[in-house]
């Protein structure tokens, strides 16, 4: 990772063992690794990035995520189980972080080449908040967020809806905070294809494309290596057809019945 130090970038994972959906997901083995592992090992490949850190609460049954990721040699910050929003602020803060890049622990094969391509331009373009999954484009999976530093404090600051404080960013897309704001497209929509585990055939999904390449080759394959095996098993694509970011329609319905 090489970055001038005029722009330190952090990329901040944020995972629990307590999913609603696959508890212990980010634990499961993966190419040989535990799955969160396998993930920030993609992650260290990305240019743009200086500094990792796994960002999980300090509830009681995140204790063995916190010791394989620090086992692993990736930083951890522990912080509020429920306010992520807090406990993401919590990681980046002291870390001298200029841009700071939001990732999810379930998504193990997100592409490092994606990050910097979000990452560059929110810096070519002097932005506040760029991301590639707005209007999504790539499949689910490979989600990237980047935003300044002063970005995400104001968030933390300011955002009081329980769907803003779990989810992070929603606080920093609303028109109304006034943020430069600009996404990164993928040349061909592939928006439906899932490779983000939030259930158990979405992990069975996912260790089927890292078997077929090898769990070392997968390591550093691109979004083309996992297409190419898609072309060769296209019986996967029927195995996990669930909602896109299901988990945020249920906090948006949340906070409509909260005001109701």
């Amino acid at each position: 990772m090489n970055t001038p130090n005029r722009c330190r970038t952090v990329a901040v994972v944020q995972a629990r063992m307590s999913s609603s959906r696959l508890p212990g997901k980010v634990l499961m083995s993966l190419g040989s690794r535990p799955l969160i592992c396998f993930m920030l090992e993609r992650v260290r490949r990305a240019r743009t990035v200086d500094e990792i850190v796994l960002a999980t609460s300090t509830d009681g049954s995140d204790d063995a995520l916190a010791e394989a990721v620090s086992r692993a040699g990736f930083a951890v910050h522990r912080g509020s189980l429920d306010d992520v929003l807090a406990r993401f602020a919590g990681a980046a803060v002291g870390r001298g972080a200029d841009v700071v890049v939001r990732l999810t622990g379930d998504c193990p094969l997100i592409d490092p080449a994606i990050i910097d391509r979000v990452v560059s331009q929110l810096r070519a373009n002097r932005l506040d908040y760029v991301t590639n999954g707005e209007p999504a484009t790539y499949p689910d999976g490979l989600d990237v967020e980047a935003f300044t530093f002063a970005a995400l404090m104001r968030a933390d600051a300011e955002a009081r809806l329980p769907s803003e404080r779990e989810h992070v960013t929603p606080y920093l897309r609303l028109p109304q905070v006034g943020l430069r704001r600009g996404s990164v497209r993928g040349a061909v929509d592939l928006s439906a294809l899932r490779w983000t585990v939030d259930h158990a055939d979405d992990l069975a999904v996912v260790r089927a494309l890292v078997d077929a390449l090898g769990p070392e080759r997968a390591l550093t394959a691109d979004l083309f290596d996992f297409l190419r095996v898609l072309d060769a098993q296209p019986q996967l694509l029927q195995l996990n057809p669930h909602q896109r970011n299901e988990g945020y329609q249920k906090s948006l319905a949340q906070d409509a019945a909260l005001a109701a």
